[in-house]
C-alpha cells in the first residue's frame, strides 16, 4: 500500500498528540485550523483507518494512531541525526533541544545553566516546557523530547539519569505563625490550614494536590498567584501557608518574612536529576546542553 504522508504531516500529528486537540496541535505547528484538519484527513485516507478519536474534551490516538506516532517519532529523530552527521548541527550552527523541566528547575535550577549554554552556543535554541515529573519521564522514554528535569521520586526505570542537585519541598509560614517555630509538620497535620498555591496548569501544584488526595482530604486554597515567588510574597502577609521548593523559601525568607518548616513526607525529600533515553545517539549540541545541566552526563 502506497502512503502519501509527508514530514510536515508527522510534525503535526505529533503537535496534535501532545497538544490533545487538533486546534492546539495547528496553533503549534503553525497552521490555520482548516490546513490541520485537511492534513489529519488526507492521513487518514491514505493510511484506510481512522488515526484520532474525536471527543469534546479534545482527541486522542487510535491503535492506528499510536502506531504512526511510534515511526513519525523515530523518522523525525533520524532525519535530526542526519542533520546532524552532515554537519548542519555542529558547534555554532542551528539546532534545537527539546527540554521538559518540572516546575521547580524552570524557577530555580535551569535559567542561570541555559543562558551559559545559549550564550556560547549561538546558533543553538532550546524549547523549554514545564511539566509534571511522572509526564516528563513518559515523555523522555517515547523520545517526545531530547532530556528532562524532574524530580528522582518518579519511576525513572529504562531511562539513563544524573544528579544536578538536592530539591526538597517544605512548608512556608508566617514569620509570626503558630508552626514557625516547628522544626518539621507533615502533609496530614497542615490540610486544615487555608493555603497560598499557584495558577493555572502548574505541575508543582499538581502533584501536592495529588499527595493531598492520597490523604484522603483536599487542599483549601484562599490564594492562587503566578509565581513561586508570590507564594511566599502571600505567606508572609499572612494570607496562608504555602509549599515551596526550600530553595525558593531561602531565597525570599527575609524579604517575605516567611519561615521554613521541614516536610517529614517522603514525596517532600527529593532531588532534581537529568534523564535522556539514549544521550550516546543524540546530536552533539544536545549532549553539550546536558553537559552543562548535569557536568558528567556527556562523558558517561
Amino acid at each position: 500500500m502506497s502512503m502519501n504522508i509527508d514530514l510536515t504531516d508527522l510534525r503535526l500529528f505529533l503537535h496534535i498528540d501532545e497538544a490533545g486537540s487538533i486546534t492546539a496541535g495547528a496553533q503549534r505547528a503553525c497552521m490555520t485550523l482548516a490546513s490541520a484538519s485537511e492534513r489529519v484527513r488526507g492521513m487518514e485516507a491514505s493510511v484506510g483507518a481512522a488515526l484520532l478519536l474525536r471527543g469534546r474534551r479534545g482527541v486522542m490516538p487510535t491503535e492506528a494512531g499510536r502506531a504512526l506516532l511510534h515511526h513519525a517519532r523515530e523518522v523525525i529523530r533520524q532525519m535530526d541525526l542526519l542533520a546532524d552527521d552532515l554537519g548542519e548541527y555542529g558547534e555554532g550552527r542551528k539546532g534545537m533541544v527539546r527540554v521538559l523541566c518540572n516546575t521547580s528547575a524552570l524557577s530555580e535550577h535551569l535559567p542561570v545553566m541555559l543562558s551559559r549554554f545559549l550564550a556560547t552556543h549561538p546558533g543553538i535554541s532550546v524549547d523549554l516546557e514545564e511539566r509534571a515529573s511522572h509526564e516528563i519521564a513518559a515523555a523522555v522514554r517515547s523520545q517526545a523530547c531530547d532530556l528532562g528535569v524532574l524530580s528522582d521520586l518518579v519511576d525513572l526505570s529504562g531511562l539513563s539519569v544524573w544528579p544536578i542537585a538536592p530539591d526538597p519541598l517544605t512548608l512556608v509560614v508566617p514569620a509570626r505563625h503558630d508552626w514557625a517555630a516547628r522544626t518539621s509538620v507533615s502533609l496530614h497535620e497542615v490540610m486544615a490550614a487555608e493555603f497560598v498555591g499557584l495558577a493555572g496548569e502548574s505541575a508543582l501544584q499538581r502533584h501536592i494536590v495529588r499527595q493531598a488526595r492520597m490523604l484522603g482530604g483536599a487542599l483549601r486554597f484562599r490564594l492562587r498567584v503566578g509565581s513561586l515567588d508570590m507564594v511566599c510574597r502571600m505567606v508572609g502577609q499572612g494570607i496562608g501557608v504555602g509549599i515551596v521548593p526550600k530553595a525558593v523559601a531561602q531565597r525570599c525568607r527575609r524579604t517575605a518574612g516567611i519561615r521554613c518548616v521541614r516536610l517529614v513526607d517522603a514525596w517532600a525529600d527529593r532531588s532534581l536529576v537529568l534523564c535522556a533515553r539514549d544521550l550516546s545517539i543524540l546530536p552533539l549540541y544536545v549532549r553539550q546542553l546536558a553537559e552543562v545541566v548535569a557536568p558528567g552526563s556527556a562523558r558517561s
